[in-house]
């Protein structure tokens, strides 16, 4: 019998210090997160970082914890019920990093008879610290506890054209009451060493105005092209016009990642004039630390200080209907046909 297993980022159990410790530890870990060697990962993970930075990421937590529990995590299980809810085959949610794991949700599906799956990574882009991450975990849980079940990947689906409608009709919606100047596409930011190593021809990737545009096979694997790829396809859809820009948030470290910062975009944006700003990211599709901190909270902080006046960040696709209603479909093509989205 076929199953689902959607995958998502995972999230400490509480927004304690106590908590977010072993939460960081497992995600900054990760060789596809900081891809260093594991003596210099080790050393900065858990001889520097580590030392710090969990008081203050559960300080981060505080502010965007739910009655419930975690945002990421409440938000990923209602979406996972209507979806399940529309189809006929058991579906299961799993999270890269803490509780609720990859193992755990293959295990839920293997107990209801399960012996196909479909990983469905819950990222629209390929990246190597997110979609690709999953993947391998997934394979490795597969490989070495359940040899006889059957897997196959959803790919990223950042330019499938429902996906994009479904996007575009849900920042509509967020915009419904607000006019913004200019609408920022802000993506999770990676270092710019990622593009270099994902790029399978070794020189498409230089980083620049044209390569992204440039018809190449490098482009599967290239962040950064299927970003703008999807900025590009929401504008076309929804007729934004010019007054549109895409960045990328969150940096770590002090290697160079791939631009423009979205931090650097807040202040120019304000200080071009521009005064009612949107903010959009579609990188995620469920709101997480990283979209309701970072950019709703602290972005509109950025924004104003620089003389911005208004300023509004659309949420993810959370549960949408619309968005739960297309992966059910997604997911009856792959059951009924072996068809995945392109």
């Amino acid at each position: 019998m076929k199953g689902v297993l959607l995958v998502n980022l995972g999230s400490p159990d509480s927004p304690t210090a106590k908590d977010v410790r072993p939460y960081l530890d497992e995600f900054l870990m990760d060789e596809r997160v900081i891809d260093l060697p594991y003596w210099k990962r080790n050393l900065l993970v858990r001889g520097i970082i580590l030392n710090t930075r969990p008081k203050k990421s559960a300080e981060a937590y505080q502010k965007i914890w739910w009655e419930e529990g975690s945002p990421l995590i409440i938000i990923s299980e209602r979406f996972t019920k209507k979806v399940a809810d529309q189809v006929n085959i058991p579906v299961a949610l799993g999270m890269r990093y803490g509780s609720g794991n990859i193992q755990e949700g293959l295990e839920k599906l293997m107990a209801q008879g399960v012996d196909e799956v479909l990983l469905v990574p819950l990222y629209p882009h390929y990246a190597m610290s997110s979609y690709e991450t999953v993947v391998v975990k997934a394979l490795e849980v597969q490989r070495s506890l359940f040899p006889d079940l059957k897997m196959t990947t959803m790919p990223a689906f950042y330019k499938n054209a429902d996906y994009i409608k479904v996007l575009g009709n849900s920042i509509r919606e967020g915009l419904a009451d607000f006019e913004p100047d200019h609408i920022l596409f802000s993506y999770h930011g990676i270092p710019e060493r990622h593009i270099y190593k994902g790029d399978p021809t070794k020189f498409h990737c230089q980083l620049n105005k044209s390569c992204c545009t440039t018809n190449s096979v490098a482009h599967h694997s290239c962040y950064r092209h299927q970003c703008l790829a999807t900025t590009d396809m929401v504008i076309e859809h929804m007729d934004l016009g010019e007054n549109v820009s895409s960045s990328f948030q969150s940096r770590l470290g002090r290697d160079p990642w791939i631009k423009p910062y979205t931090d650097a975009e807040f202040e120019r944006l304000a200080k071009s004039g521009v005064k009612k700003l949107a903010v959009i990211t579609p990188a995620f599709v469920s709101d997480c630390l990283e979209t309701l901190e970072e950019i709703a909270m602290e972005g509109k902080e950025q924004f104003e200080e620089a003389g911005g006046v208004e300023y509004k960040h659309v949420p993810c696709l959370n549960d949408n209907d619309d968005w739960a209603q297309l992966m059910a479909q997604w997911i009856k093509d792959w059951e009924a046909h072996n068809t995945l989205p392109v």
